[in-house]
C-alpha cells in the first residue's frame, strides 16, 4: 500500500450518471431517499480513494438534504469530491442533480456531506494527504465541510451514541 503523501493535492469531482427506473423508486414515482443514499456513499467512496489512494470506510453520513424529488425516467448526475480533510479523516461534498431527459432541464435535489477514514495496516486509521485548495468554490466547500466536522466533533463530545440500554 503506498504512503500517504505530505505535500498539498487537489481533489476532482467525481462525476457518474445513471438512470432512474421503477424499481428505484417509491409509489409517488420518485426515488427512494436510501437509493440515492447508495450512489453517494459509493460515488463519494470513489472521490475518497482516488484523493487519498488507500482504503477508505464510511465514518458517518453528515447532513444530507433532499430539496427535490428525482423521477423514474430522469436522468441522475452525481458530482462528488473531497472537501476537507484531517489527519485520518476527510469530507467528501455530494450533489445529486436530477435532468429530465427530453427537456434537459436540471435541477438541484440531493445535497451531503460524507465522512470517510482511510485504513492503513492493521485495519487502522492512516494519515491522508492534505487538501490544496485552490479556487473560491473549493473555499466555501472547505469552510463548510469544516463546519459539518465541528459539528460531528461536538456530538461524539456529548456522546450522543451511547446506548441507550433495553434491548
Amino acid at each position: 500500500m503506498p504512503e500517504p503523501t505530505a505535500s498539498p493535492r487537489s481533489s476532482d469531482w467525481v462525476i457518474s450518471v445513471h438512470t432512474a427506473f421503477p424499481n428505484m423508486a417509491n409509489p409517488l414515482g420518485t426515488l427512494f431517499g436510501g437509493h440515492v443514499m447508495e450512489l453517494m456513499d459509493m460515488g463519494a467512496a470513489v472521490a475518497a480513494q482516488r484523493f487519498c489512494r488507500q482504503v477508505v470506510v464510511t465514518a458517518s453520513t453528515e447532513p444530507i438534504d433532499f430539496r427535490n424529488p428525482i423521477y423514474v425516467g430522469e436522468i441522475i448526475e452525481l458530482k462528488c469530491r473531497v472537501a476537507w480533510t484531517g489527519r485520518t479523516s476527510m469530507i467528501i461534498r455530494c450533489e445529486v442533480h436530477g435532468e429530465n431527459p427530453i427537456t434537459g432541464e436540471r435541477r438541484l435535489c440531493t445535497i451531503g456531506h460524507l465522512n470517510f477514514v482511510a485504513i492503513g495496516a492493521g485495519g487502522r486509521p492512516t494519515p491522508v494527504p492534505q487538501l490544496q485548495v485552490e479556487s473560491e468554490m473549493e473555499r466555501r466547500h472547505w469552510e463548510t465541510a469544516k463546519r459539518v466536522r465541528e459539528d460531528l466533533e461536538r456530538r461524539r463530545a456529548r456522546k450522543a451514541y451511547e446506548p441507550t440500554g433495553g434491548a
